[in-house]
């Protein structure tokens, strides 16, 4: 199984206490802890401020891109996505493509090591890229942190852990694709039903043999909740920006979309 190590010191916080995430607690059990990779599972205060990026991005990104394609081609692909009006399409895209692309990590297995970002002082900021370089407290605040890459690999675990078949992903990627809440779509109604259709057919496939058993189909919903807890300025700055420099992802996005 493919795991995300981190790379990273022992933390320097000076409590020195070691709580367990509350998200952690609720999606996993301790059983569960030695399944994948070994990494810090505390968290602290510290964590949310160490920044952190790819030990190896030639590999790295080059493997994220490509689940990136395999992302975008997937919605392309879909006949019932590409007769949608495109006001919609744009709207689902910008909505679901961070789930998906998650998603599309756990099912490629992508493995990622990350390090420690080394610190500078501002004098040596100055130095090395004079006073009107120096990031802005935005630019600071959108770095990766070892909190954020733990939430990533606390994902990418547990649908490791789920082991799901390449089709059981399919109905997953279209029943979180076709989402009819979001707003401004123009139809609504017939989105709701093709999300519908990819939870029906969700359902069947991992229940086939024990109908009235939804304890495996109620863990793969738990577990595509946690996707909400990572950013798309998260996944962005770590995965990409070593790519596309200062691009515009939105655009990016709609250019791969619409080009072939």
């Amino acid at each position: 199984m493919a795991c995300v190590n981190v790379l990273l010191d022992k933390c320097q916080c000076a409590s020195g206490k070691r709580q367990t995430a509350i998200l952690y607690t609720i999606l996993s059990q301790q059983r569960d802890l030695k399944a994948c990779c070994e990494f810090s599972h505390h968290s602290c205060s510290c964590e949310a401020r160490r920044t952190v990026c790819l030990k190896t991005p030639q590999v790295t990104c080059q493997a994220v891109s490509d689940v990136l394609v395999k992302t975008v081609s997937f919605m392309r692909n879909l006949p019932s996505f590409h007769h949608l009006p495109r006001a919609d399409q744009l709207l689902l895209l910008e909505s679901c493509w961070l789930p998906l692309f998650l998603l599309g990590l756990a099912q490629e297995r992508v493995s990622f090591e990350v390090t420690e970002t080394p610190g500078h002082s501002m004098l040596k900021k100055i130095l090395l890229n004079g006073p009107g370089l120096i990031k802005t407290q935005e630019e600071e605040r959108r770095q990766p942190t070892l909190a954020g890459v733990q939430r990533i690999k606390m994902c990418l675990n547990k649908f490791w852990g789920l082991d799901l078949s390449p089709k059981e992903y399919a109905y997953l990627k279209g029943a979180i694709l076709f989402n009819p809440d979001l707003p401004g779509l123009r139809a609504p109604a017939y989105i709701e039903s093709l999300q519908r259709e990819a939870q029906r057919a969700l359902h069947e496939v991992l229940v086939p043999l024990l109908p009235r058993d939804n304890s495996r189909f109620a863990r793969v919903l738990l577990t595509v909740s946690a996707l909400k807890t990572i950013s798309t300025s998260l996944i962005v700055e770590l995965f990409f920006r070593p790519v596309i420099g200062t691009a515009n992802m939105k655009e990016l996005l709609l250019d791969m979309l619409y080009t072939q």
